[in-house]
């Protein structure tokens, strides 16, 4: 059998169920009847439904779903393959790239330094990255000179960075995606034996894209906050993640690079055929324009560069206690990262006085109002996503958090991950 049929994973979930039952003892999130949290059985089920159906038609390997409210897990989906090749069947701890939902956590960890008192947010970042300081920027596209670089206006700031309103982007911009190529500025995605402080240091000498604060792009400014943890704090972001984050919260399976031991439990990367079933990707490095970008970095290769923007592996279960820490008011398990007002402060739409029709706090995507849902769920919603087709969500109001984890990429324009977070939602029945 190449996919797990729904009897073994009926096994593998029950298995779950002792695990989890034992954890509750041990002051981690308990697992409950969904009906004991305001959840319908039968509605959960259809989640189920949709997964197996993305199975069996082979537009997914496999996945974990995971939906917690309340404080308790309501709902622990595991589907298909992890290794569809090696018919090695998905597992509750099985580990994923998270890519870009690095973000989240490295956000947490500026907000810590700035608890501490090292920085206000709207310092500027050059006060610890001296190399920032004198930023030049591309003119308009529609300039007389769209080329040549003009000095910037202004100072990159830590809020800047925190909001991706400083002007920097990633490989795939038309305009200076191949100066971050040809310059060697990696993402995170692909290996690099030179450090942050290496290649921050070049990333400042490229022009920005805008001027600071002038407008909203997606891009490496977190990569810098991850270098800026660094300088406050002494330590690597690998060593601060570590001692200050995972730790504390308990999550044990969440690194930059897997240790050997934990290899056999990385998921394996497929991609879309245009018209056809999945494919597994190859390890070599893709070449996506100046995007280049390999499936194979958390395990081979250098473990020097920590990308703060989107470097890390973890499970499902570790990434609910960090989701559960946020929606805690930056509390889990007796451990405060975070005061409630700092956790308001960075769920809160910050992009108030700019041109866009999307919310974003400081680390995460926020739904700000009705005319932001479209579709069933609340407002002040607020999660992420990643590069090889996984996301999150947190919900204040509804007090609950949804975990969808493949990997997929390219994804062919599949929306699982929305329509598993709708079935969520329907599943509500308080």
């Amino acid at each position: 059998m190449i996919y797990q049929t729904k009897a073994d994973r009926l096994l593998v979930h029950i298995a779950f169920l002792l695990v989890l039952t034992v954890s509750a003892f041990s002051h981690e999130l308990p697992m409950v009847e969904p009906e004991a949290v305001g959840l319908s059985t039968e509605r959960l089920s259809r989640i189920d439904k949709v997964m197996e159906m993305h199975v069996a038609q082979q537009k997914i390997a496999g996945g974990v779903t995971l939906l917690a409210r309340h404080g308790k897990i309501a709902h622990l989906g595991v589907y298909g393959m992890m290794d569809v090749e090696a018919e090695k069947p998905m597992t509750p701890d099985t580990i994923f790239r998270i890519a870009s939902m690095t973000k989240p956590i490295t956000s947490v960890a500026v907000m810590m330094l700035y608890e501490e008192g090292h920085f206000r947010l709207h310092e500027p970042v050059s006060k610890f990255i001296p190399s920032f300081k004198e930023m030049h920027v591309l003119p308009p596209e529609d300039a007389e000179d769209s080329v040549q670089p003009i000095p910037a206006t202004r100072q990159i700031t830590i809020w800047n960075l925190l909001t991706h309103t400083a002007g920097l982007t990633y490989h795939w911009n038309g305009r200076l995606g191949q100066q971050y190529t040809d310059a060697g500025i990696t993402h995170g995605l692909l290996q690099d034996e030179s450090t942050l402080e290496e290649k921050m240091k070049i990333l400042a000498t490229i022009p920005l894209l805008h001027q600071p604060g002038a407008d909203v792009e997606y891009g490496l400014s977190i990569d810098v906050l991850g270098y800026l943890v660094e300088v406050v704090s002494g330590m690597s972001l690998d060593a601060f993640f570590s001692e200050r984050i995972f730790k504390p919260l308990g999550m044990k399976d969440t690194h930059f690079f897997i240790p050997e031991t934990k290899r056999e439990r990385l998921a394996t990367v497929y991609e879309r055929t245009k018209d056809g079933p999945i494919i597994r990707k190859s390890q070599e490095p893709t070449v996506d324009g100046a995007l280049i970008y390999s499936t194979d970095y958390p395990y081979n290769g250098p473990r020097t560069y920590f990308a703060g923007g989107g470097g890390l592996v973890s499970t499902a279960s570790d990434y609910l206690r960090f989701a559960q820490m946020m929606l805690n008011g930056g509390k889990f398990n007796g451990v405060r990262l975070l005061s409630r007002k700092t956790v308001e402060l960075m769920t809160s739409n910050q992009l108030t006085k700019m041109d866009v029709d999307y919310g974003f706090g400081l680390g995460f995507g926020i739904v700000r109002d009705e005319s932001d849902l479209r579709e069933i769920g609340s407002v002040g919603r607020y999660g992420w996503g990643g590069f090889f087709f996984t996301n999150f969500f947190i919900d204040p109001q509804e007090q609950m958090i949804g975990i969808f984890l493949c990997q997929l990429h390219p994804s062919g324009g599949l929306d699982l991950g929305e329509r598993i977070r709708i079935l969520s939602y329907q599943a509500i029945a308080d």
